[in-house]
């Protein structure tokens, strides 16, 4: 078994949509990104490749690569699941952490468990979804992004 630690942080913008976790969230502003800026599935994905040694999303899908423009976070958490299968790996489970003033995140946690288990093809009691406000310190507190950290543990197949 190996431990893998991820951390993601996107500004948040008018004219853009909020998605975490694969679930679009009412709300007036959304996340800056190169693709859907999911924080969510963006800590995920590096938890995996750091426990697996893999490197990172940079890596594997550069901002400088049109080709991940407006790219679906989801679909490319599933390349890095298969990723990690090429290299001997499977998803033990995965715990993580929303970092968001506003909105409020509870209501639509179990539907992000549901996607983010989906695309990493574990059931969902594999996967945990948390939120908490920052109290309204820091960027996050003050509203002007959203951040997420994910441990991922991984299993020789």
């Amino acid at each position: 078994m190996r431990i893998g630690h991820g951390y993601d942080v996107h500004r948040l913008t008018q004219g853009r949509r909020l998605i975490l976790g694969g679930v679009e969230i009412p709300f007036e502003k959304g996340l800056l990104g190169h693709s859907d800026a999911d924080v969510l599935a963006h800590a995920v994905m590096d938890a995996l490749l750091g426990a697996a040694a893999l490197g990172d999303i940079g890596k594997l899908f550069p901002d400088s690569d049109p080709a991940y423009e407006g790219a679906d976070s989801l679909a490319l958490l599933g390349r890095v699941v298969r990723a990690l299968g090429e290299n001997g790996w499977r998803v033990g489970n995965v715990d993580a952490t929303v970092l968001a003033q506003r909105p409020r995140l509870a209501p639509h946690i179990p539907l992000m468990r549901e996607r983010l288990a989906a695309a990493m093809g574990v059931d969902p009691g594999q996967v945990s979804v948390k939120a908490t406000t920052e109290e309204g310190l820091g960027f996050t507190g003050a509203g002007e992004g959203i951040a997420a950290h994910a441990v991922a543990l991984i299993e020789e197949t």
